[in-house]
């Protein structure tokens, strides 16, 4: 990372008490597709936000917490983005052409109150879509992709969300290819995504051609040697080895997507088989280098759909200080090879969650407590959102992250200690 040296420095301490059979795809050439403004329009600038889950800020949760972590979202979130079934939200058409909509009202209503940019994505499918019955929903199938013969059904269902919700312009197609894996080819079938795609992309251009669409929603996986693995690609580092399918699908949507807006990937730092294998900054090196090999292949805006700069300690949990300076120093990596959107997944800690949090659960009257990665937000918001260069340097490996930009400073991941180096 970047050294320190500035005469004058503003501190700011960020930091609380309290403590997720061969065979590929075949390769296109690369291809160029248009650019289309980021959220926030500005050159050289990264928009910061949260994708809301099943558990967040909602009406039954006690108001206090609630408003606490709604504070804290609106100081914090460039973008807030939903899906429109699962994660929050019931299924908005358990019946062809009966719709509910009052789950994802209210998770609309919520981004609507906290400001920043609001996204969907269209995910996931009701279960008439997908060979199940009319009027019910087996949550255990969430992650089936609907059949090829109900795909215009979905496009017309993605089309009346866009509808119901104007004021909504950026739209992501499905999530990390779910159902849509060739088990028999032993790769993405990112064939019959595209098709899906194509059609939903169509739907919604028709209903406002303003309306920003991106995919493929891909993560993009890596393990720790090409030993391992039975497809390693060129890309890898001290961090691990990408695999290629995840590589060649980005490849034939780029070159058979009916148009887009912005190219979505998903992925953390650690790999499929170790975790994270090296110090937790280098692994988020992999974050960056895969941004880069996309920018390499499209002028797209690269949106990180979901985000994980994870740590090896798996217990180190989602609101502590450790874990918010790696989650920046993450961010500082892909801003640089040029990413325009990181999405943070679900903000609210949980025990069970492994990325990093914005507020403590908010389903008790105590709860809903801004968390370190908060403040380090609101800080870093309005420099990205501006373009402004922030430079950084570890004074504790892993733990302290000091940050500049121009003559103010930043501590993220205080620890109590006064062993732990300065950032004076």
């Amino acid at each position: 990372m970047f050294g320190l040296a500035l005469a004058a420095l503003v501190a700011v301490t960020v930091g609380t008490p309290a403590e997720a059979a061969p065979g590929r795809a075949v390769k296109p050439a690369p291809v160029r597709m248009a650019v289309a403004a980021g959220p926030t329009g500005s050159v050289g600038g990264l928009s910061v936000g949260v994708t809301h889950t099943q558990y967040s800020a909602d009406k039954w949760n006690p108001a206090a917490s609630r408003d606490r972590a709604e504070t804290a979202l609106r100081s914090a979130a460039a973008l807030q983005n939903q899906h429109i079934m699962g994660f929050g939200a019931l299924s908005p058409e358990p019946s062809p052409g009966r719709y509910d909509w009052s789950t994802l009202d209210a998770r609309v209503d919520l981004m609507r109150r906290n400001g920043g940019t609001p996204v969907l994505t269209l995910c996931c499918s009701p279960d008439w879509m997908k060979g199940g019955a009319a009027g019910t929903t087996d949550w255990s199938r969430l992650a089936i992709a609907p059949t090829p013969d109900h795909y215009d059904d979905y496009a017309r269902l993605a089309a009346t969300v866009a509808k119901r919700y104007p004021d909504v312009k950026h739209f992501m197609v499905w999530n990390e290819l779910k159902g849509f894996w060739d088990t028999s080819r032993n790769r993405w079938n990112i064939e019959a995504y595209t098709a899906f795609y194509n059609t939903v992309y169509r739907a919604l251009k028709a209903v406002n051609p303003a309306i920003k669409v991106g995919g493929p929603y891909l993560v993009v996986n890596s393990w720790s040697n090409a030993a391992t693995m039975s497809h390693p690609s060129a890309l890898r580092g001290p961090w691990g080895v990408v695999d290629q399918r995840d590589l060649d699908a980005i490849r034939y949507w780029l070159a058979n997507a009916a148009g887009a807006d912005f190219i979505a990937v998903d992925g953390g730092n650690s790999t499929k088989d170790k975790g994270v294998i090296t110090d937790e900054s280098t692994a988020n090196r992999k974050l960056a280098v895969i941004t880069t090999w996309i920018r390499q292949q499209t002028t797209l805006p690269v949106w990180w759909a979901e985000f994980y700069p994870g740590m090896r300690d798996p217990h180190n949990w989602a609101g502590s200080r450790e874990r918010s300076a790696v989650a920046v120093d993450a961010l500082l990596q892909v801003r640089q090879a040029g990413a325009s959107v990181v999405l943070l997944w679900q903000p609210e800690a949980r025990p069970t969650l492994t990325s990093v949090a914005l507020w403590t659960d908010t389903s008790t009257a105590s709860g809903g407590n801004a968390l370190p990665m908060t403040y380090a937000l609101n800080w870093l918001r309005p420099r990205f959102a501006a373009g402004q260069p922030v430079t950084s340097r570890w004074a504790a490996p892993g733990r302290v992250l000091c940050l500049t930009s121009g003559t103010a400073k930043l501590t993220v991941g205080l620890l109590p200690s006064a062993t732990v180096p300065s950032c004076g």
